[in-house]
């Protein structure tokens, strides 16, 4: 297929005008923290404390951690530290899309998990039912939302794909729509068929959820500890030293659900790699606007190639538009100034106007982006060392807001010494390929880049690179 068919190809840009002004006051805060609601910072660790359990990082991983370590034992003591602020990176600032996957789609399962996938389809929803039941029990509004979802073929050679889909699926609520179809549940010209999916997808406030497993926390006894960067680790005879900037944690087991910032494990740096995602946010919309392009449900919405955009509507009818171009940073470093990148913003401001061509002239009120954690599985990996007496779970590549849950279960199990379900899981036991280190990672992570829009382009037929990366257990994706 040439560019000049595709969907997003450049000889159809909006003009640089209708970009400019639409992104010219838009705020830099992400929208989910952007509100009066965030609640206040805790004390910073000073001196020493002891604790049974010290959990590192104050992400939806630490959180759940902290969490559920005190539902399974409250009388435990348990500490939670956090270098910044709870939410303050990926928990708070991701598009807020809820799926019960563990294994970032099917067809990714069954490239690395396929004799397991039976179990692991059955933990999914467990985990994701024990996810709902969990912020209904502690009162949470994470403004929940089951709304399903609408992946959309914006090429001809996508929709093969969503029609295997949809023949696979043993789930009577997944339908295939046409064209015609798919433009009646949401009219954009870039739609040539769909497919509706509801089991296992919904929506949540991401910065609500964050904060409302906080006070969760808390309210069972859980020390916050904020402003507070670990820097090491140490054993002090049969216990575990978390050394931070201005004291220590003394603890008899450790939790490290640091994801993608370096871990305090070498063994683990070269295991995940930060890529940073960027999206938008419009101004609210009226019921007018949304009538025009007919997306009158709730269901969010993602396009079907490897570089795919993901989209959803908010509790006040604005358009969360975000995905698609995944950037990896030279040295891989993790800097507020990579939270701002004007030439994403503005492909993504141009794509959503040829998405949605009737919006034409709407404005956006935050841009933002952050650093999300992707492994070469494209699925997390959890572990222990230090004689037991430390795990780690990293790698949730996008796809952190119900996994971690899991993650969190998967490392407690670990630190208990317990045989599960959980721990012999292929995720437990193995990692994935390491990501090579600076110098050679960004020219190699360019490299990967350049073939999946190449494969895009030629509609989803991959490269002798791409072929090999399969083969060898190594996937790269938006």
């Amino acid at each position: 297929m040439s560019s000049a068919t595709r969907a997003y190809s450049h000889e159809r840009r909006t003009s640089a005008d209708v970009i400019a002004t639409s992104l010219a006051d838009a705020g830099t805060v992400p929208f989910w923290l952007d509100s009066p609601l965030r609640p206040p910072a805790e004390d910073r660790l000073e001196g020493r404390v002891s604790a049974r359990l010290v959990v590192v990082g104050g992400g939806y991983c630490g959180l759940w951690t902290a969490l559920v370590a005190k539902e399974r034992d409250p009388g435990a003591d348990v500490v939670l530290i956090e270098g910044e602020e709870v939410a303050c990176a990926a928990s708070g600032r991701n598009g807020g899309f809820f799926e019960s996957s563990l294994t970032h789609g099917v067809r990714n399962g069954e490239r690395h998990y396929r004799d397991e996938l039976p179990v692991l389809s059955r933990l999914a929803e467990q985990n994701f039912a024990d996810f709902e039941a969990t912020i209904e029990r502690y009162g949470i509004d994470a403004e929940l939302e089951n709304s399903g979802v609408l992946v959309v073929a914006t090429e001809e050679a996508q929709i093969t794909g969503l029609k295997d889909a949809a023949a696979r699926s043993t789930d009577p609520a997944t339908v295939f729509l046409d064209a015609r179809q798919v433009r009646e549940v949401v009219d954009s010209p870039l739609y040539r068929a769909g497919l509706i999916k509801q089991a296992g997808y919904a929506y949540v406030h991401p910065a609500k959820l964050a904060w409302g497993l906080k006070r969760a926390c808390q309210e069972l006894g859980v020390r916050i500890f904020e402003h507070t960067r670990a820097t090491g680790l140490g054993r002090e005879g049969d216990r575990v030293v978390v050394r931070t900037e201005h004291g220590e944690a003394v603890a008899e087991r450790v939790a490290l659900a640091t994801n993608g910032f370096p871990s305090l494990l070498r063994r683990t740096r070269q295991l995940t790699v930060p890529v940073y995602d960027y999206a938008l946010v419009t101004e609210p919309l009226t019921r007018e606007q949304l009538h025009s392009i007919g997306w009158t449900q709730r269901h969010g919405i993602t396009d079907s190639g490897r570089q795919f955009h993901y989209y959803r509507r908010t509790a006040d009818d604005r358009i969360l538009f975000g995905g698609y171009d995944a950037i990896y940073h030279k040295g891989g470093r993790i800097t507020a100034e990579n939270d701002q990148r004007p030439a994403t913003f503005e492909l993504l401001a141009d794509h959503f106007f040829r998405t949605f061509p009737q919006l034409t002239g709407v404005r956006f009120t935050h841009k933002w982006g952050g650093m999300i954690d992707m492994s070469t599985r494209l699925t997390a990996f959890h572990g222990v060392t230090y004689g037991g007496r430390v795990a780690y779970s990293a790698g949730y590549t996008g796809l952190g807001v119900g996994a971690t849950r899991f993650g969190a279960e998967t490392m407690l199990d670990l630190l208990e010494g317990l045989d599960t379900e959980r721990t012999r899981l292929r995720m437990a036991r193995s990692k994935p390929f390491p990501i090579p280190p600076e110098p050679l990672a960004y020219p190699l992570i360019q490299l990967m880049r350049r073939a999946v829009e190449k494969s895009d382009a030629n509609g989803g037929k991959d490269g002798p690179l791409l072929r090999l990366c399969d083969a060898l257990g190594i996937g790269f994706d938006s």
